[in-house]
């Protein structure tokens, strides 16, 4: 470069770090007004040598960039084997930056597989609290596993108690499948109150990120183990598909607008590994993460690639347009990308961290049939080529893990539910909400039988908040409905509502 145009370029570069400070200076002695790491902490996407750790630097997360004044600082992170940091195995530093909302993710690697292990954040004179990272067993390993799973927690609706009692249990991993946060305006007749309007710009995105990740219950969750998180339609826009929103009148470019707004808030907030897209309206979350040869989790994405909701959305007799065979959930790269890979996969467990619910409930009595145009059932022809494909890649080892319905189901998924002969292939545990839809209440005996008769499938159904914990072996599987009996106030107990059996194998799915 010419010396004189060299000169000029620092000349700029210095006016303009006089008008604007903190445009390119970073810090390493940063004075915080409170603690910068009031959002916690949190692991994730654990493999046989790291995981992903997370955190944000937010003093005071509901002012403008979260109190940090738009200053870069660096953040030094440690992991160790032991939670008083006199054994550090790894260490760094990194920059937390505004156009990522001092967020922080770090991509350790370097760590033995199938171990426990402790890491912590400090910037400044601040230090983070203690979490707990685990590794993966090595991949030809069939090491037993200990997860749970949970989804919808709708802060206005309840207390995240469960999450309390979740961060209690010995857990090697958590998955999140979805509604993490609400995008709904406040309500102050809620059990507790959103901040501001409804959502939809990156800034509103990341307030509500922010007052969700201030709950110490959801925190203690976090620091326990590693999570796995995707997302539902809550992180955008209730029963969004595509970049079609709930309310008709959003244009397409709106939409777009709005999805990498959230996706974006959405990545900021959560301990993933995801691929780099050149918009984050266009964001992959679908991912495998194996636990050792025991299990290959196949995290899906069931929104964004979606088809709109056929007969009007909501739950009704099906009309032409949902019988559609070219109609999906998933979209074809994504769906080949499943199908493929369960053919391939030696895993001895198949699982799929989806959303929305697989096997149908027919709402009707009788020769009538009203279902879910949201969920799979509204998708028939997309489902039962999913299913179809399992009976013959991956029959009786494919286990589907769903959230969204805010209530507990049992089901036995069928190669063909237009078929009732059809075998059963795979089973479904549905999850009920953390805090969506308020305590809940007691199924009468008579209802559950209705059920069950319009739906030979369905095996169990109750209405409580909590979440399900799965303990997996080389041959068995085994499922605990972990059911609070309230959410309007601190406090709840906990108990088992009811556990279930599979074998590796072997069709059906029994009561314990």
């Amino acid at each position: 470069m010419d010396r004189r145009l060299f000169v000029s370029d620092l000349a700029r570069y210095a006016a303009l770090c006089a008008v604007v400070p903190n445009v390119w200076r970073v810090t390493s002695r940063p004075r915080f007004a409170d603690d910068p790491f009031a959002l916690g902490v949190a692991s994730g996407d654990p493999t046989p040598t790291g995981g992903v750790l997370w955190t944000r630097l937010a003093p005071r997360p509901f002012e403008p960039d979260g109190g940090m004044e738009g200053t870069r600082v660096t953040v030094d992170w440690e992991v160790a084997d032991d939670d008083g940091f006199t054994k550090v195995v790894q260490k760094g530093r990194a920059t937390a930056a505004p156009e990522l909302s001092f967020s922080v993710h770090i991509d350790v690697t370097g760590l033995l597989p199938d171990r426990w292990y402790f890491y912590r954040f400090r910037s400044g004179d601040a230090v983070s609290q203690v979490g707990r990272l685990r590794t993966t067993p090595t991949d030809g390993a069939v090491t037993p596993l200990a997860f749970a799973f949970a989804s919808c927690q709708n802060w206005e609706q309840g207390l995240f108690t469960a999450y309390e009692h979740m961060a209690n249990e010995e857990l090697d991993l958590v998955a999140h499948l979805g509604d993490y946060i609400y995008e709904y305006a406040g309500n102050p007749r809620g059990v507790r109150m959103h901040h501001g309007l409804e959502i939809r710009t990156l800034d509103d995105y990341r307030r509500r990120y922010a007052q969700y990740k201030s709950d110490p219950l959801l925190q203690a969750a976090h620091r326990r183990c590693p999570w796995v998180v995707t997302w539902d339609d809550h992180e955008v826009d209730n029963n969004y598909a595509g970049l079609a929103g709930e309310n008709n009148m959003e244009s397409t470019e709106q939409m777009r607008a709005r999805r990498a707004a959230a996706y974006q808030a959405w990545w900021e907030h959560q301990p993933v590994r995801v691929p780099r897209v050149q918009s984050w309206a266009d964001l992959s979350i679908t991912r495998t993460i194996n636990w050792g040869a025991l299990a290959r989790f196949w995290v899906l994405d069931t929104r964004q690639y979606r088809d709109d909701q056929a007969c009007g959305d909501g739950t009704k007799p099906f009309c032409d347009e949902a019988r559609d065979p070219r109609r999906g959930l998933l979209g074809a790269a994504q769906e080949s990308w499943l199908l493929d890979g369960l053919g391939r996969s030696r895993s001895r467990w198949q699982v799929l961290a989806q959303q929305v619910m697989m096997g149908p409930y027919d709402a009707a009595e009788g020769d009538e049939v009203r279902t879910s145009m949201d969920q799979w059932s509204g998708y028939p022809a997309a489902r039962d080529r999913l299913l179809g494909e399992i009976a013959k890649r991956a029959p009786n080892r494919t286990v589907a893990i769903t959230g969204d319905i805010h209530s507990n189901w049992v089901n036995e998924l069928r190669s063909d539910f237009s078929r009732p002969d059809r075998p059963v292939v795979a089973a479904e545990f549905v999850g009920t909400s953390i805090a969506s839809g308020g305590n809940g209440g007691p199924v009468p005996p008579a209802r559950l039988a209705d059920m069950k008769r319009e739906n030979p499938h369905l095996k169990w159904f109750e209405n409580r908040r909590g979440y399900v914990t799965c303990t997996v072996n080389r041959d068995t599987w085994r499922a605990d409905y972990r059911s609070v009996p309230f959410v309007d106030k601190p406090g709840a107990p906990i108990a088992t509502a009811s556990s279930w059996r599979l074998e590796h194998g072997r069709a059906g799915i029994t009561a314990l």
